[in-house]
Formats: C-alpha cells, sequence, structure tokens
C-alpha cells in the first residue's frame, strides 16, 4: 500500500519548521501557526473539529484551535510529525491515505504557494495518479453550488463533471492543480480556464468552490 499521507504529512511538517510561526499561507486569516493548529485539532480533537462543517459546533472550534496555535509553535511541529493519537482511526494506514493525502498536499501548498519565491513541485506520476482518483471521489462535492457548469480536464483527456450546468466551463491541468483550484485556491492553481468569458469570471470569483 502506499504511504503519499505519511510523505505529505513530514513534508508539511518540514516546510512549516522552516517557514516558522508567522509565514502567510493561502488560507484567509491563517498564519502558519493557525494552519499547524487547524491541522492537529482535526486529527486529534473530533469532538471540535466537526465545527469545520456543522456552524454550531464553530465556536468550540474556534476556541479549540486557539488553545493549540497558541502552545509553543515546536511543540505544533512535533505533534504534526507524531501524528494522531494511538486509538485513533487516522493511525490506521486505510484510513491515513483516504482522509490525509488531500488535506496534507493541499495544506503543504497554501505554505508553499503564499512564499514569495514559490516553485512548481515536481510530482510523479504516480501521485498524481493518486490524486485525480480521490479528486474524481470528491469533485461533485467540492463543486456544488458553483454559479457554472464546471468540467475537470486531465492533459491526457481523462474529465470528472464537478458541476452540471450551464454555460459550461472547463479547467484543465494536472490533477495537483485541479485540486487546488477545486479546494477554493483559484489564484493559486495554474489550470486553463476554456469556455464563456463571463462564465470564466463568475466561476473564477466564485467563492462557492471547496468545502
Amino acid at each position: 500500500m502506499s504511504t503519499f499521507a505519511k510523505r505529505e504529512r513530514l513534508l508539511l511538517a518540514d516546510l512549516l519548521d522552516t517557514v516558522g510561526p508567522d509565514a502567510e499561507t493561502l488560507c484567509e486569516g491563517w498564519r502558519s501557526r493557525d494552519l499547524a493548529a487547524h491541522v492537529i485539532v482535526r486529527e486529534r480533537r473530533p469532538d471540535a473539529a466537526g465545527g469545520t462543517l456543522l456552524k454550531p459546533l464553530a465556536p468550540r472550534l474556534d476556541r479549540v484551535m486557539a488553545e493549540y496555535a497558541a502552545r509553543p509553535y515546536e511543540e505544533l511541529i512535533q505533534l504534526i510529525r507524531t501524528g494522531p493519537p494511538r486509538f485513533s482511526p487516522f493511525q490506521l494506514k486505510q484510513v491515513d491515505e483516504a482522509a490525509n493525502v488531500v488535506e496534507f498536499y493541499v495544506h503543504t501548498e497554501d505554505v508553499r504557494r503564499a512564499q514569495p519565491d514559490w516553485t512548481p513541485r515536481e510530482l510523479d506520476p504516480v501521485f498524481q495518479d493518486a490524486l485525480w482518483s480521490r479528486l474524481e471521489r470528491v469533485a461533485r462535492l467540492v463543486g456544488r453550488g458553483v454559479p457554472t457548469g464546471l468540467v475537470l480536464r486531465r492533459p491526457d483527456g481523462q474529465t470528472a463533471v464537478a458541476h452540471r450546468g450551464t454555460p459550461v466551463v472547463t479547467a484543465t491541468g494536472e490533477p495537483s492543480e485541479l485540486l487546488m483550484f477545486v479546494f477554493g485556491r483559484q489564484n493559486a492553481a495554474r489550470v486553463e480556464l476554456d469556455g464563456d468569458t463571463d462564465a470564466i469570471e463568475r466561476l473564477h470569483e466564485s467563492k462557492r468552490l471547496g468545502f
């Protein structure tokens, strides 16, 4: 079984360690310390992590994240490196791979691409295929509610429908870039958009992409 999640976890920890606690990220309002706290709460505090999707739990999530963000930054990095607690379902490799490959990849890029001197990261074809597989499964979920039809296309021609509707916009790029795009990082994703000019403008500015 692949261990992409473990690799991306360690890459994220190394990058957060390198940029320090106050670096910019692509997550609006978050510095690197806040992003680190988010990753930790998601794995270690399921009682609060649900606030990402459930508004009634949002105040608890904010409070718990603030508590973690106030800890020494070195401690946060170590918690990310060591992963979830012993009895967490995330300890299972199958769960880790299913739930964390995209999470860690996107957040690593959130930090990388917010830096002024960032350069594209070379990804091997096997990893791109793994990202595409996950993108196919979540495309319609992350594309719900966008103001246009949206088709995702790899350079080799494989496609996935993120949202049915008209007019249709086609986003073409490597799976890694399409993931950044549909997870709301439109301005940092290297994709080509084809379709009606007004539709492309509406889609590019949409706040409905991502979770």
